[in-house]
């Protein structure tokens, strides 16, 4: 099929990669967009790809406090300098990962970051929860596999989907960033406290809150 301009004006803008790169890249994907931005991160032609090995030590630690004082996070955020780290497109973005934080409550930045035993006991779980649905032996595993993705999506912040723009992944976000700003950028941890967590309480509904307000 052929790649329209505007396709590859997205993906340049999404990976900070070459005209012709983005061509084959759309060619092979054919014309699906994000497809393309995967292939050419696996080749290492990304902007992001290119950039991830430089030292990121500058930047900020970002607050977010909700409405009322319900909810408090504080994420720290690098970039390559210090010039960067004050700029308002970069600030912006920390708000916007802090707010995030705020509303779909990751439990830990990247998948990696997940302990291996908490995968195995999610995995467990699953399984016996596909079995006890009467799920065929042959096809249990590929389903587990998937919702262990969908684990990864609630737990992960980089695997979340931006709550400002649910088709996009936070991770995409960032190699967005990455590209416009032109430095190596990493959401290096963060922290979230929540008003009363791990005490009896009327149970409010915190999350809703922050994301209508995100989208105000």
């Amino acid at each position: 099929m052929a790649v329209s301009a505007s396709a590859v004006k997205e993906l340049r803008e999404k990976t900070g990669a070459g005209i012709l790169e983005c061509k084959k890249a759309l060619d092979e994907a054919n014309g699906d967009v994000q497809k393309a931005a995967e292939i050419l991160r696996e080749k290492g032609l990304s902007a992001a790809a290119n950039k991830a090995g430089r030292a990121a030590t500058e930047g900020t630690v970002e607050s977010y406090i909700h409405a009322g004082g319900r909810i408090g996070v504080l994420v720290e955020i690098n970039c390559e300098t210090d010039f960067v780290g004050k700029t308002d497109q970069f600030r912006d973005f920390a708000r916007d990962i802090a707010m995030q934080i705020a509303a779909a409550s990751p439990k830990y930045v990247r998948r990696e970051e997940v302990p291996q035993s908490d995968i195995d006991k999610e995995r467990e779980i699953l399984t016996n929860q596909a079995l006890n649905e009467g799920k065929p032996a042959n096809i249990v595993e590929k389903m587990v596999d998937g919702r262990i993705s969908k684990f990864f999506e609630e737990y992960c912040l980089m695997d979340q989907a931006f709550i400002k723009d649910p088709d996009k992944k936070v991770s995409q976000l960032l190699n967005e960033k990455i590209s416009t700003i032109g430095e190596n950028i990493t959401i290096r941890r963060f922290v979230r406290y929540e008003l009363g967590e791990g005490l009896e309480k009327k149970v409010d509904n915190f999350v809703e809150e922050v994301m209508a307000q995100a989208k105000l």
